[in-house]
């Protein structure tokens, strides 16, 4: 019977880890079909920041509450799960808390584990009443009605249940060892082994040593078997960013939030024109390749580099940034998670495509127009305040700027207030319909 539950356990172990390393291999092939851009630069700079942000939550921690809350989630949740190693072992080998032979230590640990389980259960708790029932401004956006906020309450019920299932399983443990049950008594001491899971011992006095042996068998194979449905739901779930912060934070810009990006095509077109002894009218020789125009900014998630994709991944949905928008604040339709969410589900899109045949074949859609529309675009204020709120370093705004390139450079088709704008500046050197000569009029004026 023991030998049927190890490989059992063993075909779950590989069908959820080959199953989860599909789903990642997928994620990596669909951010690599965007351009290809270096950010590996000034690696100790890229390191510190990564520890700052991803690892010590700096940004989460300017919400107090909020920021409290998901350090005890994440840290109690990660560490918790180093228990898992226990069980990955005792489910090959058959053996039963293998690392009890630490003593005292072993001893440590499980009451640090259950102690934290009982914090991620309540910070659980809390974070599901904020998001249903307290009216947080950030959580009532459209962009998260149906799947997203079903999504977001899905992932607190699993914590949930994990962290109930792990203290159900210590408890009837707990028991156990106290009845000097064979396989249980000798599994290391029990006296303050377990703090939180030794008060559900007055529910199982009156279980027979059968019956607490089924519950902790139960608790402990849908504990395991729930980790890894976890693990392989993240695939489909904004909280890919458990495994996707640190490189996201790694390979985000260090340049200042407002020097913008200049396109190199555009940059060496001008360089020609200021050059000389350039002749614009040359013509190619016969046998020089000569290479077609590059595309000017970002029309589909293709056109888009591989940060920028590796952001959309990343994103947790919360809506910081959304909430510190201004044109959002005023009412306009711009919404930087929204954006975010919208280059997603594109790229999930393509990517199905590629699934079924193979490759990516035009499917009549785009990003611009079929999810995001050319009035959230241009509602940007460029501020960056969204980029500066995002706890994890995703900008939003550089895939604005990118699209906006697009709509100018590629199909002359800026607002006119812009058009306008420009043909001042290119006619009088200012965006005012002033000539030069009579810019300082007014100041004669009396």
């Amino acid at each position: 019977m023991q030998l049927i539950a190890q490989i059992a356990f063993l075909i779950v172990l590989v069908a959820g880890i080959a199953f989860f390393t599909r789903n990642i291999r997928r994620v990596i092939r669909n951010i690599k079909l965007g351009k290809k851009i270096d950010r590996t630069d000034n690696p100790g700079e890229r390191f510190a920041k990564m520890a700052r942000i991803a690892l010590g939550q700096s940004k989460m921690v300017k919400k107090p509450l909020a920021g409290a809350l998901h350090i005890i989630v994440y840290v109690g949740f990660i560490i918790i799960n180093i228990e898992v190693l226990e069980i990955i072992i005792d489910g090959i080998f058959g053996t039963h808390r293998i690392l009890s032979f630490l003593g005292g230590g072993y001893n440590f640990l499980i009451g640090a584990f259950e102690i934290l389980a009982f914090l991620v259960l309540l910070g659980v708790i809390i974070f599901w009443f904020r998001r249903n029932v307290t009216n947080i401004y950030r959580f009532l956006g459209n962009e998260l009605k149906g799947w997203p906020k079903n999504d977001a309450n899905y992932i607190l019920y699993f914590e949930m249940v994990l962290m109930i299932l792990f203290l159900v399983m210590n408890g009837a443990d707990y028991q156990l060892q106290l009845n000097g049950a064979e396989h249980y008594s000798h599994a290391g001491g029990i006296i303050g082994s377990f703090p939180i899971s030794q008060f559900l011992s007055p529910w199982f006095e009156n279980f027979s040593d059968s019956s607490l042996i089924m519950v902790e068998r139960a608790a402990w194979w849908l504990h395991i078997v729930g980790i890894l449905f976890f693990l392989n739901y993240l695939y489909y779930s904004k909280h890919l960013h458990i495994m996707l912060a640190f490189p996201n934070v790694y390979f985000s810009k260090l340049t200042p939030m407002g020097q913008f990006d200049n396109l190199q095509s555009v940059t060496d077109e001008v360089m020609l024109m200021m050059d000389p002894d350039a002749d614009p009218y040359a013509v190619p020789a016969e046998d020089a390749t000569v290479e077609e125009p590059a595309k000017f900014g970002a029309s589909d998630v293709m056109d888009l580099n591989q940060v920028q994709l590796l952001n959309s991944y990343t994103c947790t949905e919360c809506g910081r940034c959304t909430a510190e928008c201004p044109a959002n604040q005023t009412g306009k339709k711009l919404s930087p998670r929204k954006i975010m969410m919208d280059t997603r589900d594109r790229l999930e899109e393509v990517g199905e495509i590629i699934n079924k045949k193979g490759k990516f074949e035009d499917d009549g859609k785009q990003l611009l127009d079929d999810y995001i529309l050319r009035e959230e675009l241009w509602a940007c204020t460029s501020c960056n305040a969204c980029v500066e709120a995002c706890p994890v370093g995703i900008d939003p705004l550089s895939i604005i700027l990118d699209m906006r390139r697009y709509l100018v450079m590629e199909q002359s088709a800026a607002p006119n207030e812009l058009s306008i704008a420009m043909t001042n500046i290119e006619n009088n050197g200012a965006p005012w319909p002033y000539n030069q000569m009579d810019r300082l009029n007014w100041a004669e004026e009396k």
